[in-house]
């Protein structure tokens, strides 16, 4: 039960110590601020690196050619191959762990204008599997369909940054349906509009995207006279099948189709996006492993702290213990008084701390998003409230271990000796 004498005993004490109380709290202050601070930091870190990967598949392996290393079947090394569309329906039917192909032409940096705006942005033939890899936002209309690759359509779908080129930003911000339906001309093709798009994303890739025109790869094919070639391909993988394993098939069935030898390692070039994220999820274990280590050390030196004023206090208090014995005080009152006085100095400032930690974050994640200096490398710090609950745990936890020592010393206090001590 909530006993006032004690705590009017308390704060007498604490009074009669105000600096060495200051700055004992200060260091459980500081210990349990660093540490949700840091955790603030290191999760705008990883979310900034997600939002670099924002709607792009997990399990999507880029396959591209390079020149040959090595002779094969007759054929001279320094060869170059291409592949075709015909190359990737073969081997989605004999890899059955690939899910869906998206091959890629790159038509090239193409002059492009509209009445009397012109530009010159990157032309590219998709496929309409590129959104279940590359996830988009559709600001008007709508991306490719397969009908538009069957029949070989002058369609486009424009990236943002295309579309507010050519038709204004104001336009494109406020009312982009408005440019839907419209022709503009490529090459001195005309290309009808049937949508805006802009990324999930942030970062150099995504301002990539946003400032291309995608067209079906039929139509790059046969305006472009580019037969049926394509310059690259990505493809997503069972997420339950082993993707290095799959990887490793995919190229052995390429070479197979072009005659390259199955030990010239480098001349399928790939980039399996399931390695990668495996890696970053490796180093933000890592991070946050590094973080809660140098945090709690941090804040175990504000509790040391915390132990060893406690123990000064005892000494300091040895006479008033012994008559308060003396006068028939039980060892558990003693005690309780101890550990209510360390939890009291640990809590109080770790919980301040705890919510200065907390706003200091937030603050940082609102100035952010208000100047939009989010970035691939650190957006939206954020603590969540396992955190907070986990802390606040740590700091009870930690009160009651910082006094239970001088709370014990305390316990044992003889009265007849306590009361012969000057």
């Amino acid at each position: 039960m909530f006993d006032l004498d004690k705590w009017q005993e308390i704060f007498f004490t604490i009074q009669q110590n105000k600096l060495r109380t200051f700055l004992t709290a200060f260091g459980v202050f500081w210990g349990i601020f660093m540490l949700v601070f840091m955790l603030g930091a290191g999760s705008g870190l990883e979310n900034g690196v997600k939002q670099e990967f924002a709607g792009f598949a997990s399990n999507a392996l880029f396959v591209w050619s390079r020149k040959t290393k090595i002779p094969y079947n007759g054929l001279q090394a320094g060869r170059r191959f291409q592949y075709t569309l015909s190359n990737v329906e073969a081997l989605k039917k004999k890899v059955t762990e690939i899910e869906v192909v998206a091959p890629r032409i790159e038509v090239g940096t193409v002059p492009m204008s509209y009445g009397t705006k012109y530009a010159s942005y990157s032309m590219r033939g998709e496929t309409p599997e590129l959104t279940q890899i590359n996830a988009k936002i559709m600001m008007a209309g709508r991306f490719l369909n397969q009908m538009d690759i069957d029949e070989k359509r002058k369609i486009a779908v424009l990236g943002q940054s295309v579309a507010k080129e050519l038709f204004g930003t104001e336009t494109v911000e406020n009312n982009p349906n408005e440019i839907i339906g419209k022709y503009f001309k490529a090459r001195n093709v005309f290309f009808q509009i049937v949508g805006v798009s802009k990324e999930v994303r942030v970062g150099n890739r995504a301002q990539e995207e946003e400032e291309a025109v995608f067209i079906p790869i039929t139509t790059a094919q046969q305006i472009f006279n580019m037969s049926d070639r394509i310059d690259w391909f990505v493809c997503t993988l069972n997420p339950k099948a082993d993707a290095i394993e799959i990887e490793k098939e995919v190229k052995l069935t390429l070479a197979g189709y072009h005659s390259v030898s199955p030990l010239d390692f480098s001349a399928i070039g790939s980039w399996n996006t399931s390695k990668e994220f495996q890696k970053f999820d490796t180093i933000f274990i890592a991070i946050r492993g590094f973080i809660w280590f140098v945090g709690i050390f941090t804040l175990l030196a504000g509790i040391i702290g915390v132990g060893n004023i406690m123990i000064i206090t005892v000494k300091e208090r040895t006479r008033e213990i012994g008559v308060r014995k003396a006068l028939g005080a039980t060892p558990n009152s003693i005690i309780s008084l101890i550990l209510q006085e360390a939890i009291f100095l640990t809590a109080l400032p770790g919980y301040i701390g705890l919510v200065t930690g907390t706003v200091v974050v937030f603050t940082v994640n609102t100035l952010l998003k208000t100047m939009q200096a989010e970035n691939q490398f650190f957006a939206n710090p954020v603590i969540q409230w396992q955190v907070a609950v986990g802390a606040l745990t740590l700091l009870v936890i930690s009160g009651i271990i910082a006094g239970l020592i001088p709370a014990i010393l305390a316990a044992k206090v003889n009265p007849i000796e306590a009361l012969r001590d000057e």
